[in-house]
């Protein structure tokens, strides 16, 4: 297992650091919040130091990303049956064991003894013996045999439900799988799209040391961990986008004096890189279904300098009669389950797998509201941040069915060329799992 560093500055987590991180976990876990949501409401409330904000958000996110694993390690070491450890001791093992396996500048004494200190009086000598026990015999985990229970031993490796686990291998086998999960637990370097309007790629890296251009995209820069990001963004230099979404855009190959609309738009990612790829000239028209998500498309623009940007709430499954024929490009990045994003949102590994087909539809909707907007000879541009089928290809599949005035439209995207649809993973490209369908309107 790959062990992570502490947060710069750390070399002992304190006791104030772990309390606060074991109380935002249980929280967010009694009230069922989104990781992210749960984490900025709970520090903003905080008076800890950057560096202790630091240890606090590692411990929330390792701790929901492996909190399988987790599991796994205390009730199979646990004398006393899974239902009967009760919720704040079992929070408080999840934590320390994610140090033990996962944080390499921690001391084991110091992830033990600090556990054992928040842990309730009765239950002290129990959090500790699990812990010494677990550290004595070499922090070893049994996984479920691999040949006999495939599932459950993915399940635990990887820290997903064994219903995903199941889903996963009917889609793609059991070795692919296996690659998928292993990319998925690999956490990649922040990635920015470069604001083009203010600076070159070359002057950005330039800039900013040990930055890396991203392989495919031409605008992508991959910043190192200690790179000043909240200074970069702050000034308008970059914002932040992985390489499949970048990818996306470029796809789509706008030029100046295009006119674009993205109809789900917040945070705005797209529409910002289509705006500068067009050079801030033209028009791009962004709506979200979320009145409240607005102002991130708005604060991005003015940040970015970016002028030719208007942001409005509208439903993207209703076309606005008013537009129809009215753009060249039409950007349909639509709600999806999430089963590409499991390293960046790792509350997502738990959703129920099944629940995705619920969405296609209204993707169908939007995209059936999508294409009267589209100019003769447009692109509709089709995007999802998902690996599974019904989302992807099939969806597209049956839109082409139903709209034979549309025809994939071949595209390339750095090294990568594709007849029309392309789907990136983290096991093949280093990407976020993302899927790109370029459609063209025909003339006539």
């Amino acid at each position: 297992m790959t062990r992570m560093p502490v947060p710069q500055g750390g070399n002992s987590p304190k006791k104030g650091a772990r309390a606060v991180a074991l109380d935002i976990l249980l929280r967010a876990e009694a009230a069922g919040q989104y990781a992210d949501r749960a984490l900025d409401a709970a520090l903003s409330r905080t008076a800890l130091d950057g560096k202790d904000k630091g240890l606090v958000t590692t411990l929330f996110y390792g701790v929901i990303e492996h909190r399988i694993t987790l599991d796994h390690i205390i009730d199979t070491r646990a004398t006393v049956a899974p239902s009967a450890i009760e919720k704040e001791v079992r929070m408080i093992l999840r934590e320390a064991l994610y140090q033990l396996l996962y944080l390499d500048r921690v001391p084991d004494h110091a992830a033990v003894s600090e556990a054992v200190a928040l842990a309730p009086r009765r239950s002290k000598g129990f959090v500790n013996a699990v812990l010494r026990g677990f550290c004595r015999e070499g922090k070893k985990i049994t996984y479920p045999d691999r040949e006999a229970e495939p599932f459950s031993y993915l399940s635990v490796r990887y820290s997903v439900p064994v219903e995903t686990a199941t889903h996963f291998c009917r889609l793609f086998g059991m070795a692919r799988t296996e690659t998928l999960l292993s990319a998925f637990d690999t956490h990649a370097p922040i990635t920015v799209r470069v604001n083009t309007l203010r600076l070159s790629r070359e002057d950005f890296l330039a800039r900013v040391p040990g930055a890396k251009p991203t392989e495919n995209a031409p605008y992508g820069v991959c910043l190192p961990a200690d790179a000043p990001l909240h200074d970069l963004l702050a000034d308008g230099l970059c914002f932040v986008q992985d390489e499949a979404s970048q990818l996306a855009v470029q796809a789509l190959d706008v030029t100046p004096g295009a006119r674009v609309i993205d109809l789900c738009a917040a945070p705005g990612s797209k529409s910002f890189g289509a705006a500068l790829n067009m050079q801030n000239t033209g028009v791009v028209q962004s709506f979200d279904l979320h009145e409240n998500k607005l102002s991130l498309i708005r604060r991005g623009a003015e940040t970015l300098g970016i002028t030719i940007i208007t942001a409005a709430a509208a439903d993207a499954r209703t076309a606005d009669k008013g537009m129809l024929g009215e753009f060249s490009h039409v950007i349909c990045d639509v709600p999806c389950s999430g089963f590409g994003v499991l390293a960046k949102k790792p509350d997502i590994r738990y959703k129920n797998i099944n629940d995705a087909a619920g969405l296609v539809p209204v993707q169908a909707a939007i995209l059936e509201a999508a294409a009267p907007l589209v100019a003769e000879g447009g692109v509709l541009l089709y995007s999802t941040c998902t690996l599974l089928p019904p989302e992807n290809e099939e969806q597209v599949a049956a839109f082409l069915k139903n709209h034979p005035e549309f025809s994939p439209e071949p595209f390339r995207v750095g090294e990568i060329f594709t007849e029309g649809m392309l789907t990136l993973a983290p096991d093949t490209h280093g990407t976020d799992g993302f899927f790109i369908a370029k459609l063209r309107r025909k003339k006539g």
